[in-house]
């Protein structure tokens, strides 16, 4: 364990240099010129009915031409329809105060998967204090009353993808109903995302908000994201190209409301994920807090704040305080390893476990959890008594069973440091022990506090061997 304790701390350091870096070199590339290409000059008409894709694309290639940083400027008070605009390099895309750019719910006006896109382009900056407007629910069909939940259309984009691009940097811009993932990061290399603010349809599936994907050098702070899906994950998707792993990844000083995972590591995990730190976030709500699936390594989660709760049964998550799960997300299908995580001085109200979940195809190993401590109470109205294995089709998705403050099996080497468990007011029969392990080895227990939810039933600590 003092192995993963020294890894948190060297990779702290490391990140630190990172961004430093990012900070420093993103000053400096992207240093105005002095010139700006307005897109008014270029036929953007602004009105919020006018298609503006074409005027707005021919003042990034222009000012593309000249390059060193030259800005194209959004200018305020004017609504701005967009399909899809290709960015480029050596640019500053400053969206003004004021300034809307509308997302046409038109498919014929998008040539590409989302409304903003650029592919292998290096010192691209996207900045001002104006905002993006999705339109998501044009692109709903219906509300599923039972599902608390819109259902999609055939087809809806999503807002950014950027594939193979170096020296990214987004700050300061807002944005609004996502009709599917916000800011899809694909293979990208020394990003900082700075001060921006997502605010999507909490009922709108799939509207991830930042979504780092086989990116490396990733600094994403300051930022507020209200979304319906995983609020920050980290992954690296199936691709028919090898855009390489995840790492160095550096996610703090931010404040989250979903209704999926708050911080997240994984899902569809096709590559090694590590070297990631989330640190000094505040999670507001969320089905899951803190997420880990797939083959992750040398992770780290400190200062964190989270509420964790159910919401309908279509979201994944069933309000679990902490969920680390290595299941297999097809059966016979390849499944990676969760090792060297350190979680530290995070304190959350939730409805449900600490979960730290391994399986017989593969162990969870080198845990260590420090001055966490978790409240477990219910207030929602959704039935409980079971944890969520989304996403399988190998296992239930479903499991019937009892909640404990903590819940670790199949897994290794874990330790809980003065961490706690507290029951709250409305304490149903299915709350049990403060601990509760399944074929576990070498679990230390050092300074937990916690009784049983039903002491006069129930042990503190339940350790089974089978």
């Amino acid at each position: 364990m003092d192995r993963i304790r020294s890894i948190s701390v060297s990779f702290t350091k490391q990140l630190f240099f990172v961004a430093m870096f990012l900070c420093v070199n993103s000053t400096a590339i992207h240093a105005k010129s002095g010139r700006v290409f307005n897109v008014r000059d270029y036929g953007a008409v602004g009105d919020g009915k006018t298609l503006d894709t074409e005027a707005i694309q021919k003042a990034i290639d222009a000012a593309a031409a000249i390059g060193n940083g030259v800005q194209v400027l959004i200018p305020g008070d004017h609504q701005y329809v967009i399909g899809t605009i290709e960015l480029k390099s050596n640019i500053d895309f400053h969206i003004d105060d004021g300034a809307e750019l509308l997302v046409s719910v038109k498919n014929d006006d998008f040539s590409g998967e989302a409304a903003l896109i650029a592919d292998s382009v290096v010192n691209l900056t996207i900045s001002g204090t104006g905002r993006i407007n999705g339109r998501a629910l044009e692109f709903m069909s219906h509300y599923e009353g039972d599902n608390e939940w819109w259902i999609p259309k055939e087809w809806r984009p999503k807002l950014f993808i950027f594939t193979s691009c170096i020296n990214l940097v987004i700050r300061d811009i807002s944005i609004e109903k996502a009709p599917s993932w916000t800011l899809h990061m694909l293979g990208c290399e020394n990003v900082l995302i700075d001060g921006i603010r997502i605010d999507n349809n909490l009922d709108v599936p799939n509207c991830d908000g930042i979504d780092p994907d086989h990116c490396r050098n990733v600094e994403i702070r300051n930022c507020h994201i209200r979304c319906g899906d995983d609020a920050i994950v980290v992954k690296t998707t199936r691709q028919s190209f090898d855009f390489g792993p995840s790492t160095n990844i550096w996610v703090h000083g931010c404040v989250i409301e979903t209704q999926d995972s708050g911080v997240k590591i994984g899902t569809e995990t096709t590559q090694d994920i590590f070297d990631v730190t989330f640190e000094r976030c505040e999670i507001k709500s969320s089905c899951r807090g803190l997420t880990i699936q797939g083959n992750v390594f040398n992770i780290l989660f400190k200062d964190i704040n989270f509420v964790s709760r159910y919401h309908s049964d279509p979201w994944w998550g069933r309000g679990e305080a902490i969920s680390f799960t290595a299941i297999p997300r097809f059966s016979g299908g390849e499944i990676g390893a969760i090792y060297n995580v350190v979680v530290r001085n995070v304190i959350g109200r939730a409805e449900n476990s600490v979960r730290i979940n391994g399986t017989q195809e593969s162990r969870i190993r080198n845990i260590w959890f420090e001055e966490v401590h978790v409240k477990m109470d219910r207030w929602t109205k959704y039935s409980g008594g079971l944890m969520d294995n989304r996403p399988t089709k190998a296992y239930d998705e479903t499991e019937y069973r009892s909640n404990p403050g903590y819940y670790i099996r199949f897994a290794d080497q874990i330790t809980l440091k003065n961490c706690s468990v507290e029951w709250g007011a409305n304490v149903p029969e299915y709350f049990t022990n403060a601990v509760e392990a399944h074929d576990v080895t070498s679990l230390d227990l050092d300074g937990v506090v916690g009784r049983a939810a039903h002491p006069e039933r129930d042990k503190a600590v339940s350790i089974n061997e089978d």
